[in-house]
């Protein structure tokens, strides 16, 4: 089945899941047209996704695309970050991402610890990860245009018909546009049901093509 396509210039080809996705067939999601998985891999400087590992083999095995997001809290930044690299266990052709967002469980990551996170990243696989969030990171930005953040690729989360961004980015990469209930839908794919689905700013073939490069093209 093809890829289902938004608006122009837009393709809605990737999910993101986490342990809270009890069920996944890859085979399945395959086949409904997904091209791309982002899964939660770790949070903070000690917690494991428990499913992370296994699943990124069935995956790839599966021919989707692969990328891991850390959830960053208020502990030391280097910390999070070694430990995200080591749980992650990412190829060059899988995504790396920081989700910045409050933390409903304790301390929330400050903007001085997300540029400390993917500077981090950066010298230790030669690559900006991307940065996910919504308006907690427009948030912490306010109008600057010089963070180091903008050296990352942007996963903006707005459950709207149209996603808004901090202007230190001239364009979103990659939008998660609904958790599964709100936001304009689709909602729902096969071989997991409802879940968190993104768009991509591109067509099918560049995100195959930015994807296999880590995300360093965007």
């Amino acid at each position: 089945m093809a890829a289902y396509r938004g608006r122009a210039g837009v393709i809605n080809a990737t999910i993101d899941l986490s342990h809270h996705n009890a069920t996944v067939d890859f085979s399945r999601l395959a086949a409904a047209g997904i091209a791309g998985v982002l899964h939660k891999a770790s949070q903070g400087a000690d917690y494991v996704d428990p499913l992370y590992a296994a699943r990124r083999p069935l995956a790839l095995q599966a021919g989707l695309r692969w990328g891991a997001y850390h959830f960053g809290d208020g502990s030391d930044a280097t910390a999070q970050a070694a430990h995200f690299i080591a749980q992650a266990g990412a190829g060059s052709s899988d995504l790396l991402v920081l989700d910045v967002e409050q933390n409903p469980a304790g301390s929330s990551m400050s903007l001085a610890q997300a540029e400390q996170f993917v500077q981090y990243v950066q010298a230790q696989t030669g690559r900006w990860p991307g940065v996910y969030g919504s308006s907690y990171l427009r948030s912490l930005l306010g109008s600057s245009a010089t963070s180091v953040l903008g050296q990352c690729w942007l996963w903006a989360a707005d459950y709207a018909a149209q996603p808004t961004i901090a202007p230190l980015w001239p364009r979103w990469t990659l939008w998660q546009y609904t958790d599964g209930s709100l936001g304009p839908g689709p909602y729902s794919v096969a071989g997991v049901g409802r879940c968190d689905r993104d768009q991509y700013y591109g067509d099918l073939a560049g995100l195959k093509a930015w994807w296999d490069a880590g995300g360093v093209s965007a």
